[in-house]
């Protein structure tokens, strides 16, 4: 009886466990979920300093013309996957000339191009397609790296979208484009040590829009941002802090497993002593034949 006990013990203790890493999990993925559907931007930028931000989970839509540069930003912490999803709705095929080819790009916050390791980042639309989709997942982000390597860095994540092929006569035509951005947690086992600084780049004012005045705050020598950062003002950069901070964090579902790991080891502790100890008799005495 006092196995079966230990052992319910430690079961309630696994279970606990899964509870605590569960809750904060599921929380997360239901807070604020008609918000990002509502409050989703409606445009791109058209370059780098003017990339619309998204926030990872929503998808942001954009009319445009062929031949346009689409470009959207998004945050990428450490420990996470991203993964870049766009679908382009194209016009009638009486109106265009042939097949194009589409192509998705993403640039870290240092704008260096980041190859896909997997997903398909350019494909080519038939000139009777009404829509063609690109992708790519990007390896996992990390927390810090050698100064010759071209890993993925936690910061910001620029995306470009833009047709690479087509015939001249269809530039300008009409499209729709949908991106969205996802950045799933690769997970403990796959957790590094390290810190970096964010590569997330400041945004001077007049360079996006709704950051400032006009094209004039550009001039050379101009010091509007160091002037706000005296003042104790906030500095725009390309994208906002995640909500839970740019790196991993303490917790990891590492701990998860070394809970699990740990209670496992007291079961077959108590088990093995259970099976080896030797048996008693009432009324006689341990050791007596």
């Amino acid at each position: 009886m006092r196995a079966l006990r230990t052992v319910g013990a430690a079961l309630t203790l696994c279970a606990a466990a899964w509870l605590t890493a569960a809750a904060p999990a599921a929380a997360d993925g239901t807070d604020g979920a008609d918000d990002k559907k509502d409050s989703a931007p409606t445009e791109a930028g058209t370059n780098f300093r003017t990339a619309t931000e998204i926030k990872p989970g929503e998808k942001a839509t954009a009319a445009a013309s062929t031949g346009d540069y689409l470009y959207w930003v998004f945050p990428a912490a450490a420990g996470q996957t991203p993964k870049v999803e766009a679908e382009l709705k194209l016009p009638d095929g009486s109106s265009r000339h042939g097949s194009a080819t589409w192509q998705l790009d993403v640039y870290d916050g240092l704008r260096r191009h980041q190859a896909c390791a997997s997903g398909t980042p350019a494909r080519r639309a038939a000139q009777q397609d009404r829509s063609v989709t690109v992708s790519c997942t990007l390896r996992q982000v990390r927390s810090w790296s050698e100064r010759w390597a071209n890993d993925p860095l936690q910061g910001a994540y620029y995306v470009r979208l833009t047709v690479v092929d087509l015939p001249a006569e269809d530039l300008g035509l009409p499209i729709d484009a949908a991106v969205e951005a996802s950045v799933p947690d690769a997970g403990g086992a796959h957790a590094d040590g390290g810190d970096v600084s964010p590569l997330n780049p400041v945004l001077r004012s007049g360079t996006a829009p709704g950051t400032g005045s006009g094209a004039d705050s550009e001039a050379p020598g101009d010091t509007s941002s160091d002037s706000a950062d005296d003042k104790g003002g906030e500095i725009p950069h390309a994208v906002a802090e995640p909500e839970d901070g740019w790196g991993s964090g303490w917790w990891s579902d590492r701990w998860v497993w070394t809970v699990i790991g740990a209670a496992l080891a007291a079961l077959a502790g108590v088990g093995g002593y259970t099976l080896i100890r030797e048996p008693r008799f009432p009324g006689r005495p341990p050791g007596d034949a």
